[in-house]
């Protein structure tokens, strides 16, 4: 090195402190090429290391150092962690691709501008590797150096580096990172996002973004303070303020969970903002800093970190020697300590899959409102890891440096801010871990509550590839109804077919919810207003007049008293039933009713006798009543929400003989009869397998109680996927859910909200696939505790279809809807005065 390189470098304004920018060529899917190195790019799933049993963590950090150390040994790494808003207006566009039914604009409107009011930040993880040196021929050179060279990248360069990056991306794609190659898309705003100009990258769907449609993304202004910069827009006003933050200290150890995170818990940091300081409430008004992280790092391989181990142990010697010639004698503590832990990590070196990385940390905090702002954030940031263990602070008069050392492309232009750690620390950082649940697309449900904030997106009708049933389980009141009220709306959007059958009464709210949104619904309640609603022979029409032969009798039969069927009442039930399905244009159960109370027979007459009489029952007016006009409707099998209210049913208990049945009991069995083969009917008709349909069960243990509810669970659960039935089900009782085997087998999902009690506690730990333990007791019990004494409705913990868990908030997109869907014993009220009038919502 020369002189003035010498002093330029003391000086702290030459090397790579002073380099140009990197200057783009190309940016394609996995790739950004600048005029001297290629880096490929791939993007980093996230793992839901929140709720990860401790064996769980321990193996996926494990084969994340090996992975650092087998993979990318030797290479130099450049890891971001970026924030982006959640775009509600891409919600918006795809909204007709989720929706047909209904007043969907709306609802899908509703949605957005609900997004558009919280406002979420989504975590973007993305791990660059440098894959070498570019060579030009000289001609190229030539013409370059004289300006006239053309713009673009030559196709067999591209396709070279493409196979190059192909072949790492494939070894990262076994990792626990789970890395996919970034879009060009994704890349292109990665690099315009750093120049705040407020303009979208000019992308526009090219595989390859050269020339002048490059030029612009990098087309900005900054201008360095010493501890910020200030981004100016196109029209030259401060778009925002930037600091760049090393993170210029660690402890010696740190505990992984814990500070040992320190790139997952970024999104943990908030602050008070300056504007909200002289508040009342400071502690609900905290918002959100989201740093951003910046990491070039290098893993040496493991023969060259353990020369610079050895490096380290022979000045360690060296400085031992120097002190027991001179009058001290004694080298110190801190030598000592160097020098045993120097031999240990030796050790390890050569023992263990482990090596040395050299990595550069830096944080990278914003602010679009003022530099006050800025910088109440950079002490939120700084404040936060101080409690850690670890210093931040503000790179002062290396802003520039600093920033530009971000840069996708770029180099290391501070390397006196950087550290050396073993392999096992860095993964320790768990930059990927953090929260993720539910599906890719579909509606937006709630957002995630973990150490990282995003969407929540679940399927509301069955796709035919998996299980379909999913279970709500938790105390009453914590939201458990409310959301299988909302996934029910999402899939009458869908155009589905929603049957919801109610046993506590308070589902009135999702029929009054359907209504305003336009969607086809009917609320039908167990009453003689409601007469012949549930009759079978109506119902079952749609499936052929065969199938209910079969199904009238044996329902019939129910409540036929048992002296009667000893005389022989069961042929005639049959007799009537069939004569009427052959004759009448309209048959109707009522008619059967009528059929046997004109007959000559004893037997006959007498059954229809006692049946009529039980007709005129609530329970006896829903599936056998004659219907008066104006009344309501039997239920359809077309799309649209279908509300049977069953409140106050009295089911026998299981094993308790049919004979010692109460009249109360046997019509109960009766209503219940009707429903579920209305709805096992409707599920397994031939005609209907392309109808997406969803079954909601409220209150599970109604039906448990019973043969037919048992088989019905067993049967719907089982055949849901081939049916093309999404399979709801509500309960409080998850020790109960376990009994059933054949329903726990086909969960897709399950919604676990707050439980007090240990066994339930540890039934839905189970069921979530989590660790049964003490602290996953804590988490399912603290579930709705919010702020001070507030109670947090619809908190819950999610397992999704690919068996992942996470904390996760439902949430209704207005005051509107929530008032609707009210489940309380006042909405209720409402509800059923307001039913009285008008029963029918269409």
């Amino acid at each position: 090195m020369s002189v003035l390189g010498k002093i330029t470098n003391l000086l702290g304004v030459g090397g790579e402190r002073s380099a140009p920018p990197p200057r783009y060529e190309g940016i394609t899917d996995g790739l950004v090429l600048t005029d001297t190195d290629v880096w490929a790019w791939w993007t980093c799933e996230t793992s839901n290391s929140d709720l990860l049993g401790e064996d769980e963590r321990d193996a996926e950090q494990a084969r994340a150092e090996t992975a650092l150390t087998s993979v990318l040994a030797g290479m130099d790494v450049h890891l971001r962690v970026l924030w982006s808003p959640y775009s509600a207006d891409d919600y918006r566009a795809e909204a007709a691709e989720m929706y047909t039914a209904g007043q969907w604009e709306e609802w899908a409107e509703d949605r957005a501008a609900r997004l558009d009011q919280i406002a979420l930040p989504i975590r973007h993880v993305l791990l660059g590797v440098r894959l070498g040196v570019r060579r030009r021929p000289s001609g190229r050179r030539t013409t370059e150096a004289a300006g006239v060279s053309p713009s673009g990248v030559p196709a067999r360069e591209l396709a070279t580096w493409h196979a190059a990056a192909r072949r790492l991306g494939r070894r990262l794609e076994a990792s626990p990172w789970r890395c996919s190659a970034a879009t060009v898309e994704l890349l292109a705003w990665m690099v315009t996002r750093e120049q705040h100009r407020g303009v979208p990258a000019p992308v526009n769907g090219r595989p390859l973004v050269t020339g002048a449609a490059l030029a612009a993304l990098t087309r900005g202004r900054a201008l360095p303070y010493p501890d910020h910069l200030r981004m100016v827009d196109a029209s030259g006003d401060v778009a925002a303020w930037v600091a760049v933050l090393p993170m210029v200290s660690f402890p010696e150890r740190m505990p992984s969970p814990g500070p040992g995170e320190w790139l997952r818990i970024l999104a943990e940091v908030s602050y008070l903002p300056p504007d909200d300081e002289d508040q009342d409430d400071a502690v609900g008004r905290l918002a959100p800093v989201s740093p951003e992280a910046s990491v070039r790092l290098r893993v040496l391989p493991k023969r060259q970190a353990i020369a610079r181990t050895d490096e380290t142990a022979k000045l360690v010697r060296e400085q031992t020697r120097s002190a027991s010639t001179h009058a001290i004698g004694d080298p110190g503590q801190v030598i000592t300590d160097a020098g045993e832990a120097t031999a240990e990590l030796r050790g390890d070196l050569e023992r263990e899959h482990l090596s040395l990385v050299e990595d550069h940390p830096r944080l990278v905090v914003t602010s679009t409102a003022s530099l006050e702002d800025l910088r109440a954030r950079v002490d939120a940031v700084s404040a936060h890891y101080a409690d850690l263990g670890i210093t931040v602070q503000v790179g002062v008069d290396e802003q520039r440096a600093l920033w530009l050392e971000t840069w996708p492309g770029d180099r290391v232009r501070v390397p006196d801010l950087g550290h050396v750690r073993d392999t096992v620390a860095m993964a320790g950082a768990w930059w990927w871990g953090g929260a993720r649940v539910g599906a890719d697309h579909g509606p937006v449900i709630g957002y995630l509550t973990g150490s990282t904030p995003g969407v929540v997106r679940l399927p509301p009708v069955a796709d035919g590839r998996d299980a379909t049933t999913v279970a709500y389980i938790g105390r009453s009141g914590k939201g458990k109804t409310t959301a299988g009220m909302m996934m029910a709306l999402e899939a009458a959007f869908h155009g589905a077919w929603v049957l919801a059958l109610d046993f506590k009464g308070d589902l009135g709210g999702l029929a009054a919810a359907a209504d305003r949104y336009g969607l086809p619904s009917r609320l039908v309640q167990m009453s003689r207003a409601h007469a012949g609603a549930a009759d079978l022979i109506p119902l079952l029409a749609e499936a052929g007049r065969d199938a209910a032969r079969a199904e009238v009798p044996a329902q019939l039969s129910l409540v036929t008293p048992a002296h009667l069927r000893a005389a022989g009442a069961e042929v005639a039930l049959q007799a009537a039933t069939n004569a009427v399905i052959s004759s009448s244009p309209n048959p109707a159960t009522w008619q059967v009713v009528q059929h046997l109370r004109d007959s000559t027979d004893p037997v006959a007459t007498a059954t229809g006798e006692a049946l009529y009489e039980l007709s005129l029952t609530p329970h006896g007016a829903l599936f056998m009543g004659r219907p008066e006009a104006g009344s309501v409707p039997p239920l359809t099998t077309k799309p649209g929400v279908w509300v049977v209210q069953l409140p106050g049913l009295s089911l026998p208990g299981a094993g308790e003989e049919r004979e010692r049945w109460t009249s109360v009991q046997a019509l109960s069995v009766a209503v219940m009869h009707s429903i579920l083969a209305y709805g096992v009917t409707t599920a397994g008709r031939p005609d209907l397998r392309t109808l997406a349909k969803v079954i909601m069960v409220p209150e599970v243990h109604v039906l448990t109680g019973t043969v037919q509810g048992r088989h019905f669970l067993d049967y719907i659960a089982r055949v849901g996927r081939a049916l093309g039935v999404r399979f709801g089900l509500d309960t409080q009782d998850a020790t109960g859910l376990l009994m059933l085997p054949g329903v726990i087998e086909q969960l897709a999902m399950v919604i676990g909200f707050q439980l007090t009690s240990a066994p339930q506690q540890d039934a839905l730990a189970e069921l979530l696939g989590l660790p049964v333990c003490k602290e996953t007791r804590e988490i399912i019990r603290s579930l709705a505790d919010g702020y001070g004494d507030e109670t947090r409705h619809g908190h819950s913990i999610t397992r999704d279809q690919r068996f992942g868990a996470a904390k996760a908030q439902w949430d209704v997109p207005t005051a509107e809807l929530l008032d609707l869907l009210d489940t309380s014993p006042r909405a209720t009220e409402d509800t059923d005065t307001e039913a009285a009038h008008d029963g029918v919502h269409v």
